[in-house]
């Protein structure tokens, strides 16, 4: 059963950092796409980052370009996303989700972390 582990998420001020985990686990992700989303209240959930484990391919919505970075440990089956210069508009719950293919559409997704809660202060 293929489960979803995220982490990291808090409260820090604008301008500050943060470092979102999701641990995967449940079978091999070697083909995967893995991205992160958010969710802010009252607001659809949002495509944020995605990274494919083969070979690494990194992509990014325009509105946290520069800003965050998406990685992968192989060997602990890991995902970090990096958030740098936070905002106070990037508040909402963080999820981290996967699916098989090269898509990194949240429709496409096939399964999903329990989220985890950032939250930037002005």
């Amino acid at each position: 059963q293929v489960q979803l582990v995220e982490s990291g998420g808090g409260l820090v001020q604008a301008g500050g950092s943060l470092r979102l985990s999701c641990v995967a686990s449940g079978r091999t992700f070697s083909s995967d796409t893995m991205g992160w989303f958010r969710q802010a209240p009252g607001k659809e959930r949002e495509f944020v980052a995605a990274i494919r484990w083969s070979g690494g391919s990194t992509y990014y919505a325009d509105s946290v370009k520069g800003r965050f970075t998406i990685s992968r440990d192989n060997a602990k089956t890991t995902v970090y996303l990096q958030m740098n210069s936070l905002k106070p508009e990037d508040t909402a719950i963080y999820y981290c989700a996967t699916n098989t293919g090269s898509s990194y559409r949240p429709e496409r997704m096939d399964f999903w972390g329990k989220g985890t809660h950032v939250t930037v202060s002005s």
